[in-house]
């Protein structure tokens, strides 16, 4: 194959088999000392020792024959840290990890890693950095790259250090580590950080640029340089004097071993940065929360001052953080393969964000038939050999979780004999799997603090590769058992063993020894990475992103199966913050991220550089599309919170297919089924008879959910419930509330458009809601007042209140919404009148703000299907600085309009306001026909 080093080829790592498996081959060893009760770690053996974990064991000793983590060339390698990091649990799985896993025996120092908006590689003579502004497409349109590029080195003068190596890290930031004897190195870099932070002695500072650089601005001991057309400022202590000699730039240190280097969004910007030059990065910390139908996350830094008082910072965000934050920002931005990232000005920020919903089956529905669903399921239970042969952590986790699947199915429908056959499989070959000494184990690498499954697949052993998406299934599947024999789950059986698997994939704590925190997860990325060692010039990379929700939904269920609301939590946090995440990166919602030239709707692969249409062993458009939609579970529904790109994503898959799907098509036909259940059940039918199932789907699975999700209508991420466990389906004017209830008394579950739901102890319900809900009566009138919380009703009573319109953050916003406030009213029906168009009157404050815009749009989804077919955005309305309500109308207007209007049938009307100018927040007054929005339809 090709060297990853010089060049991530998307099709490098061929397949055996034309088979859904994904990333390059990353090895995990199986992480598990556990104590008795599956948690705490326990001291390693002097010899080869099978360690007790409840019912369960792992060993401490790979089994004869195989191999944990390796260099290319197959020799035993183990972390490349400092003695002050020895011993403590390597984040292997991360934009980093390249610096403490050597892949590549002749490269003891990185591969470049991606920490936006700076790209680094770590050489003898200290750290690359880069900038990269600019995507390159390739690979035949393919793919696209903001691949790094070095516009400097920062280092010391001589410095020729025969390794680098990692010395601390935090939750997204890393400090390397160089010495050559006489010179040593450290730096502190991470994701969202403008500025490098460097601790030096035995030398003058060093900066070698690419190229010689201009400089725009010496002020001493501060340079302000150009580049290859990026700006930096470097930043040497008081008292010290840059030295420019062609491509070096020096400056004695005196009696101080610190100095820094930011890169600019713009010259002007010299002034800002300087003032944070001197503090420096110490920590980076994420803390969520998870109630309420609603995820909270702060994002923290900790900093220390080098010199002066100052001890804030500036940190850029990424998309799928600055669309769900209200913190302020500043007007500066920064490219990125995200998309745009955005200043904050701050040590913190936080993000509030629906929870994803969770159910461990769709609900049942008239739209299925009991004996046809017998006859599908009877295929599966009575097979000659229902795991198809599996026998690695891989393909054993996709027989687990197929069977899994149709665990609830069988029990909605009365089949208690199915089930029960089908809960003893799932016992059993866990059981298996989590007993030491077998044919198939778990063992646990000290040096690495992971655990591994043998036989492994794909890396999982030699790279660390995939442990999150091997072990989601497992987890997946446990919970199933556990939602049904509560005494399996127990820490004291099986559910240590569990509870092993969970640490090693997603450990919520820091201080274990045992395991590192959250191994595969990168916080603030928003996304897992695959590759344990990131050994590739693109960085790490991702490629089956559903296969990573499927543990954060697994998470959900087994926490709420098991009473474990720490776990519980996690699982919330991580699948509401990967939605979003795979939402923009993966699918380009909101088509802000893909570069113009790369043509594609959807990537297979998300790179750190950027993103493929590809994966790793098929250029096949089926598995491309399909293999960030697998396996689909009751944790697939936030999928349907972007039916547009889903449709766009089917579009093209047709396109590059030459027609339909013909391999994954059980697959596509779900994934359609969240947007367009419908057209999904149709395909359903017609084709039902003459297809093989993918791996991990079966016929009685694919069939449940076409006809459920046919009668109950496509999910609704946009409500909530304030159970996590819980899921709302709208189809025409009928929303259907579902909830899972897994106390042993029966819970009230009140949704967030005010619906409630009686769910029975250790049950399953569905209604169409009571004490509130979405407008049970469709409304009446063509006048909506505002209400607080985002409705837009044809009452004429209310309290007055008022909601924040968030500022523009001094950028210009004009025509396009940014963190509006929305408003709806659904189940709208009207006939559309002659002649008349929108009409609307708000009332708004500035206070005493100067230079503000407020701006609307108004969109139309006729039949309340998801799709607005006519949006209509009007000019922005110039306030005055004076406080006191001033009257913003339709008179300036339409600044832009798209599509048609036609009746309301079922329809859904919606008012967007946000700030299109501005540096600071304004009211927009609601609860009085003060503000009020006309549409004209009789």
């Amino acid at each position: 194959m090709p060297d990853p080093r010089s060049h991530p080829a998307p099709h490098s790592r061929a397949r055996q088999s034309r088979t859904p498996r994904r990333t390059p081959a990353v090895a995990l060893a199986l992480v598990a000392a556990l104590a008795a009760v599956g948690l705490g770690p326990a001291a390693a053996p002097a010899v080869a020792a099978t360690v007790p974990v409840g019912s369960g064991s792992h060993s401490d000793t790979r089994p004869a024959g195989t191999s944990g983590p390796t260099t290319h060339t197959g020799a035993p390698v183990t972390p490349k840290v400092t003695p002050a990091a020895k011993g403590r649990p390597v984040p292997t799985n991360d934009w980093w990890s390249s610096l403490a896993f050597q892949r590549y025996g002749d490269n003891p120092y990185s591969t470049p890693m991606y920490g936006h908006p700076l790209t680094y590689q770590a050489t003898a003579g200290g750290l690359e950095v880069g900038y990269p502004t600019t995507p390159a497409v390739v690979g035949e349109g393919r793919q696209y790259e903001y691949a790094h590029k070095r516009d400097l080195t920062l280092g010391l003068t001589g410095l020729n250090s025969p390794d680098t190596k990692a010395d601390a890290w935090s939750d997204w930031t890393v400090t390397p580590y160089w010495s050559d004897g006489a010179r040593t190195l450290r730096t502190t870099i991470g994701h969202g950080l403008p500025f490098v932070y460097a601790k030096g002695s035995g030398a003058n500072a060093q900066i070698t640029t690419a190229a010689a650089p201009a400089v725009f601005a010496d002020q001493g001991n501060v340079l302000g340089i150009t580049v290859a057309g990026h700006h930096y400022a470097l930043f040497a202590p008081s008292g010290s004097d840059w030295n420019v000699s062609g491509s070096t730039i020096t400056a004695g240190l005196g009696a101080k071993d610190y100095f820094s280097v930011a890169v600019l969004p713009s010259t002007d910007a010299l002034a800002t940065y300087r003032k944070y030059a001197f503090s420096f990065v110490t920590g980076s910390k994420v803390t969520w929360s998870a109630a309420a139908s609603s995820v909270r996350a702060g994002y923290a830094l900790t900093t220390q001052a080098q010199e002066g008082g100052e001890t804030g910072t500036l940190q850029a965000l990424y998309r799928h953080q600055w669309l769900h934050t209200a913190d302020p920002l500043t007007p500066y931005t920064y490219v990125s393969p995200r998309g745009t990232m955005k200043v904050r000005e701050g040590t913190s920020f936080t993000t509030t964000q629906k929870s994803s919903p969770v159910l461990p089956a769709l609900p049942k529905s008239s739209g299925v038939d009991r004996a046809r669903l017998k006859t599908y399921l009877d295929e599966v239970v009575n097979a000659p050999d229902p795991f198809s042969g599996a026998t690695d952590t891989y393909w054993t986790g996709k027989a687990l979780g197929r069977l899994a699947q149709l665990v609830p199915i069988a029990d909605q429908f009365g089949e208690s004999a199915v089930r029960d056959k089908l809960i003893g499989l799932l016992k059993g070959r866990l059981q298996e799997w989590f007993t030491a000494g077998g044919a198939s184990e778990f063992s646990y690498d000290k040096d690495w603090k992971t655990l591994t499954g043998y036989p492994a697949s794909y890396g999982s052993d030699t790279e660390l590769n995939d442990h999150h998406f091997h072990y989601s299934y497992y987890v997946y599947a446990a919970a199933v058992v556990a939602q049904y024999d509560q005494a399996w789950a127990a820490d004291s059986a099986w559910g240590g063993m569990v509870k092993a698997l969970i640490k090693d994939a997603a450990n919520p704590a820091r201080s274990d020894p045992a395991f590192p925190f959250l191994r595969g997860f990168d916080v603030y990325a928003g996304h897992s990475w695959a590759s344990g060692h990131q050994g590739f010039a693109a960085g790490n990379n991702q490629e089956s992103s559903s296969e990573s929700t499927n543990l954060s939904a697994a998470l959900v269920l087994w926490g709420s199966a098991t009473g474990n609301a720490e776990l519980r939590e996690l699982g919330s946090y991580l699948l509401t913050t990967e939605s979003e995440a795979v939402a923009q990166y993966w699918f380009d919602a909101d088509e802000q991220v893909f570069p113009a030239g790369f043509g594609h709707d959807t990537a297979g692969m998300v790179w750190g550089s950027g993103a493929a249409y590809s994966t790793w062993w098929t250029a096949n458009p089926e598995e491309i599309h399909g293999i960030n939609v697998l396996p689909v579970t009751g944790g697939s529904l936030h999928l349907a919170g972007n039916k547009a790109a889903i449709r766009r994503n089917l579009a093209e898959l047709v396109r590059e297919n030459g027609g339909p799907a013909v391999e994954w098509r059980d697959i596509l036909w779900e994934f359609e089924s969240l947007a367009d259940p419908g057209a999904a059940k149709s395909k359903w039918d017609a084709g039902s008879g003459s297809y093989t199932p993918e791996q991990g789907e079966s016929k009685a699975h694919t069939y449940h959910w076409t006809g459920t999700l046919d009668a109950l209508g496509a999910p609704d991420p946009g409500v909530t419930g304030d159970l996590p466990t819980s899921a709302v389906f709208t189809k025409g004017t009928v929303r259907t509330y579902a909830a899972h209830n897994y106390d042993s008394a029966p819970r009230t579950v009140t949704f967030s458009d005010g619906a409630k739901l009686v769910v029975p102890a250790r049950s399953t319900a569905t209604g169409t809601g009571t004490g509130g809900g979405p407008d049970p009566d469709p409304p009446s009138g063509n006048v909506f007042q505002l209400r607080t919380g985002g409705v837009l009703t044809t009452a004429a009573t209310g309290t007055a209140g008022s909601d924040t319109i968030a500022s523009a953050d001094g950028a210009n916003h004009d025509g396009t919404p940014y963190r509006p406030l929305v408003y709806e009213a659904k189940k709208v029906n009207g006939t559309l009148a002659a002649g008349r168009t929108t009409a609307f009157r708000l009332q708004v404050d500035a206070g005493t703000a100067v230079g503000l815009g407020p701006q609307a749009r108004v969109s139309y989804d006729l039949t309340g299907d998801g799709t607005f077919e006519r949006t209509e955005t009007y000019r922005y309305f110039a306030t005055d600085p004076v406080t006191g309500w001033e009257t913003y109308g339709e008179g300036g207007g339409p600044k832009s309009a798209t599509g048609s209007l036609g009746n309301l049938t079922g329809g859904t009307v919606r008012l967007e306001v946000w700030s299109a100018i501005g540096n600071a927040p304004a009211r927009l007054r609601t609860g009085t026909a003060d503000s009020v929005l006309t549409i004209p339809f009789g």
